[in-house]
C-alpha cells in the first residue's frame, strides 16, 4: 500500500464514525432523514453511487456520501454531503469536475441490498423504512434526484494553502486540510463543524423551519 492508497483508508475510517448524520449540519426545514452511503458499513454490500441519468458505466463513487432524504413517495429526493479526499492537485481537479454545477440532472442510486440492509449493526431498523420515503419495501434498485448537494474536499496541506489563498470556491464547495479529516476525532473538531454547519441547507435562512 503506497502513501497515497494509505491516506484514503485513514480517511475512510475516520469518516465511519460520523454516524448517520455529517456532524455539526443543522436541521433543514421540514422531515429529515439522514443516513451514511459511503464509506460502506459493509464491505461485502454495494453502496449508493451518484450517475448522469442514462449513464450505465460512468459512476461517481465518493470517499463519504450522506444522504438527506426528503419528498413524498410519488416525488422523492436527496440532499447529498459529499467527501472527497485529494491527494494530488489533478485530483482535485477531476473531482471538482465531476461536482460542477450543471444544467443536467444528478441521480443518487441505491441498490436494493444496501436499501434492504439494517442501518447499523445496532439497529436492525431497513435503510428503505428509514428514508421514510417509501411505503413498501423496495425489490429493486433506486435512483433519487439530487435536489440540492454539498461538497467537502480535503487537500493535503501545502495544497490546502495554496488553494485558499489563490482559488475560489463554488457555492457547494468546502475546503479542509487532510490532516482535519484524519484526526482521531475529527467528528469533534469544532473547526470542522462550524464549517459543515455553513454547508447546511438551512444555513442560507435566517429561520429554519
Amino acid at each position: 500500500m503506497d502513501r497515497d492508497e494509505s491516506l484514503d483508508a485513514l480517511v475512510k475510517k475516520r469518516l465511519k464514525r460520523w454516524g448517520q448524520r455529517p456532524p455539526g449540519i443543522k436541521p433543514r426545514r421540514g422531515k429529515e432523514s439522514w443516513l451514511r452511503g459511503r464509506p460502506a458499513e459493509d464491505p461485502a454490500t454495494t453502496n449508493p453511487f451518484l450517475k448522469i441519468p442514462g449513464s450505465a458505466r460512468l459512476r461517481t463513487i465518493p470517499d463519504g456520501l450522506w444522504l438527506n432524504f426528503g419528498g413524498t413517495p410519488a416525488e422523492p429526493f436527496v440532499d447529498i454531503l459529499a467527501i472527497e479526499a485529494c491527494s494530488t492537485l489533478q485530483n482535485l481537479l477531476d473531482k471538482r469536475f465531476r461536482f460542477a454545477p450543471s444544467t443536467h440532472s444528478l441521480l443518487a442510486v441505491c441498490p436494493w441490498e444496501w436499501l434492504l440492509a439494517p442501518i447499523t449493526p445496532e439497529d436492525p431498523t431497513p435503510r428503505w423504512k428509514a428514508t421514510r420515503v417509501f411505503t413498501r419495501e423496495p425489490s429493486h434498485a433506486m435512483a433519487i434526484p439530487v435536489r440540492e448537494m454539498r461538497v467537502l474536499y480535503g487537500l493535503k496541506g501545502h495544497h490546502y494553502d495554496g488553494f485558499a489563498r489563490h482559488q475560489l470556491a463554488h457555492a457547494h464547495e468546502f475546503f479542509v486540510p487532510m490532516e482535519t479529516l484524519m484526526e482521531e476525532n475529527s467528528d469533534k473538531n469544532p473547526a470542522l463543524r462550524a464549517l459543515l454547519e455553513r454547508a447546511s441547507v438551512s444555513a442560507h435562512f435566517v429561520n429554519a423551519y
